[in-house]
């Protein structure tokens, strides 16, 4: 099958494809959508089984990173960049330097930041060789990783849904189970545990783990068990796909909110969560924060203010979908894309 009649290919307005035989990169940036701006979104690198599943995660990303980039008010569209991980040792200082020429020869069309296994270093590296580039810990409107601010928004917006759901204004005693303690994953859980919430715990690094159970006084639990705790909220913050045919069946939290994209295996997930009660915060809603951080650097000036209002609209934005839901007997995932789409081709 071609990309053109891929189900997820969804008019992406370009595909690019960079290759650099000396670095060993292998990189695509899609670009889905710039009515609202250049294309923005972080840069995955990741050990994919082949090229047409790093595509079809490209294109996946690139269309939530346009969805994303509408709910959170900022003047960018959708785009997202995968490098396929090579094989072996490599060196990443000559991977990221011919990615950041890759970027770079594509004129401003996509501006980008580090996701998955990309870090502020890599970043660093890529700036040297272009400018539309932001999560840097240098420069004069640098602001570092933004994996804090992710977690920020989650954890305002995890306030939001307790509210609405369990009639609750905050979260002190409420058991969170967090799939995945990346940056942004272990963020949330500091911020969770220092709000009184109790945290269920589990992720692929022991060492990640161990460090919870020890500094959060978490529960570790097993990775193909943490969706099916007993707890108030279930929080996915690794990777895509954590609400599944197998999954769902098993899942006893009241709300799902966390920072992890693509959360719904398919659109019949958010439909039967629906069906059980179960309260889904659209995941492009609730973790813009680090975009709205990178949007900032973006600018040239970064304003902490202007980030802050950027947040608490997100957290807005998140009732008004669970309202709106409520109100029209739909779930909500289907209100969150209603309401981007209408964004996006507002002009």
């Amino acid at each position: 099958m071609s990309v053109f009649e891929s189900k997820k290919f969804d008019s992406h307005e370009g595909i690019h494809f960079f290759s650099d035989e000396e670095s060993g990169l292998k990189a695509i940036i899609a670009v889905h959508n710039t009515n609202l701006g250049p294309a923005a979104g972080g840069t995955r690198l990741w050990s994919y089984e082949n090229s047409e599943a790093a595509i079809d995660d490209a294109l996946n990303l690139s269309r939530a990173m346009s969805y994303k980039n509408a709910m959170a008010g900022i003047p960018f569209g959708g785009g997202k960049a995968v490098i396929m991980r090579p094989e072996g040792a490599f060196d990443r200082t000559k991977l990221f330097t011919a990615y950041g020429k890759a970027i770079e020869s594509l004129g401003g069309v996509y501006c980008t930041a580090e996701d998955v296994g990309v870090s502020t270093a890599d970043m660093e590296v890529v700036r040297k060789e272009t400018r539309f580039v932001g999560g840097l810990d240098h420069g004069n409107a640098a602001s570092g990783d933004p994996s804090p601010v992710t977690a920020e928004g989650v954890f305002r917006g995890l306030h939001i849904a307790t509210d609405h759901a369990l009639g609750r204004p905050d979260l002190s005693g409420l058991r969170v189970a967090v799939q995945g303690l990346g940056h942004v994953g272990y963020s949330l859980c500091e911020k969770l545990s220092a709000a009184g919430a109790q945290l269920w715990v589990a992720d692929i690094n022991d060492n990640v783990i161990e460090r919870a159970v020890r500094e959060l006084g978490a529960i570790k639990v097993s990775t193909d068990a943490i969706h099916a705790q007993d707890v108030d909220i279930f929080a996915p913050c690794a990777l895509g796909g954590a609400i599944n045919p197998e999954t769902i069946q098993h899942i006893k939290a009241k709300i799902i909110g966390g920072a992890a994209n693509n959360q719904l295996a398919s659109p019949e997930m958010g439909h039967m969560l629906k069906e059980m009660g179960i309260l889904y915060c659209p995941d492009y809603v609730i973790n813009g924060g680090g975009i709205i951080n990178v949007a900032a650097e973006l600018s040239g000036t970064y304003d902490f203010d202007w980030v802050d209002d950027k947040l608490n609209g997100l957290a807005k934005t998140l009732g008004d979908i669970f309202d709106q839901a409520f109100d029209q007997g739909m779930s909500t995932h289907e209100v969150a894309d209603q309401m981007a789409l209408m964004r996006i081709f507002a002009s």
